[in-house]
C-alpha cells in the first residue's frame, strides 16, 4: 500500500524579529561612524583658526621676500592681521594719544583674521616656556624679514577647555608641530 503523507517544506524568507535585529544592528554600526567621522565643533573652529593663521604667516612670508620689506603678523584680542611691519602696533599708540590710525598702504595685501568669539590666543617666544596671552592693549607682533625668514614661535588656540598648539617653522613659516585637544 501507498501511503500518501505529506511533507512540509521549510519556509524560504526571514521573520520580522530577524529584519528588526538586523537593521537596529546596522543603525548602531552606522550612528557610531558618523560620529566619529564629524568633528566636534569646537575642533572645527580651532582647526580652521590654525589653518588661517598658517595661511596668513606663508602670505606674510611671501609678500616680505617679494616687496623686500619686513612685514608682520600683529596677535591681539580677537583679531590677527597681517600688515608691513612699520605699521604694526602702531593703531593701538594712535588711539590712546587721540590720533587717527595711520593709513593702510596696500589694503589687498593688509588682511585680518576675526577670531571668534571666545577664542583666546597665547603666544610662546623662542627660548620661552612662557605663553603670553592677548589680552586688551597688548600686542604681539611676530615678524616676517625681506630674506625669508621668520622667528620661530609657537601659537596656542584656546577655545573654551579646548586647544590647539602649532610650532611654526621659521624657515618656512608652516606648522612644523602641531597638537589639539577637544573636549
Amino acid at each position: 500500500m501507498i501511503s500518501a503523507a505529506r511533507t512540509i517544506k521549510p519556509q524560504r524568507g526571514f521573520t520580522l524579529i530577524e529584519i528588526v535585529m538586523v537593521l537596529a544592528i546596522a543603525a548602531i554600526v552606522m550612528g557610531g561612524a558618523v560620529g566619529l567621522m564629524i568633528y566636534s565643533s569646537d575642533e572645527r573652529i580651532l582647526r580652521n583658526a590654525s589653518a588661517e593663521i598658517e595661511l596668513l604667516a606663508k602670505r606674510a612670508r611671501t609678500i616680505a621676500i617679494l616687496h623686500q620689506t619686513p612685514y608682520a603678523l600683529e596677535f591681539r584680542e580677537g583679531v590677527v592681521r597681517l600688515l608691513p611691519l612699520a605699521q604694526a602696533g602702531l593703531s593701538e599708540k594712535a588711539n590712546r594719544r587721540n590720533e587717527p590710525e595711520p593709513e593702510v598702504v596696500n589694503s589687498d595685501e593688509n588682511r585680518q583674521f576675526d577670531l571668534d568669539g571666545g577664542m583666546a590666543v597665547l603666544i610662546r617666544r623662542w627660548n620661552s616656556d612662557a605663553w603670553l596671552p592677548t589680552v586688551k592693549k597688548a600686542v604681539h607682533v611676530w615678524r616676517f624679514d625681506p630674506d625669508g625668514l621668520c622667528e620661530p614661535i609657537s601659537v596656542r588656540l584656546v577655545l573654551g577647555q579646548s586647544w590647539s598648539e602649532d610650532i611654526f617653522h621659521p624657515l618656512t613659516a608652516t606648522i612644523r608641530d602641531s597638537q589639539l585637544e577637544a573636549r
